[in-house]
């Protein structure tokens, strides 16, 4: 028996390149919602005022939403034969989310997760093209799945902001 180790081929009618192409927007996509599901628990520890109750209740409906999906769009990920990035260091690098400072006001951490919401539905739909050129139903059905969910989810935060 060989000391060598042997690279595992992957044969799921997805070159190589594709497959990598496609764990890259992926985990751009996973540190977009890691960014988005600390935001939006940070905020439902921390929110106050008149809409207290309201808030608390929402973002963390939202923020468990988001914690089972960073599961499937990593381990997506892995089954595409890549490495899913798990810290805040590559997490950091590869997210379009900037990090809010100090504790916002209720309505302006609305306005955050709208924002942050929204980018995240962005970096879905920028994966979309070489997801269907690859023709790659999993990771398409993944990423309709999330773009569906981050963008009735920024439409009902933009609707609280609404007089």
């Amino acid at each position: 028996m060989s000391n060598k180790l042997t690279k595992t081929i992957i044969d799921i009618g997805i070159s190589e390149k594709d497959r990598k192409a496609i764990a890259k927007g992926l985990s751009e996509l996973l540190a977009d919602s890691y960014s988005l599901y600390l935001m939006t628990h940070n905020f439902h520890w921390n929110v106050k005022g008149p809409m207290f109750n309201t808030l608390h209740t929402m973002f963390m409906t939202q923020y468990t939403e988001q914690w089972a999906a960073l599961d499937l769009i990593a381990e997506r990920i892995r089954a595409l034969g890549e490495p899913a990035p798990g810290t805040y260091k590559e997490f950091s690098k590869l997210t379009s989310i900037k990090e809010v400072d100090g504790v916002p006001k209720a309505m302006d951490m609305v306005k955050y997760l709208v924002k942050a919401q929204e980018a995240t539905a962005k970096t879905a739909r920028k994966l979309f093209p070489l997801v269907e050129k690859a023709n790659d139903q999993p990771t398409a059905d993944l990423l309709t799945q999330r773009q569906d969910i981050h963008e009735k989810t920024a439409w009902m935060l933009r609707s609280l902001l609404e007089e």
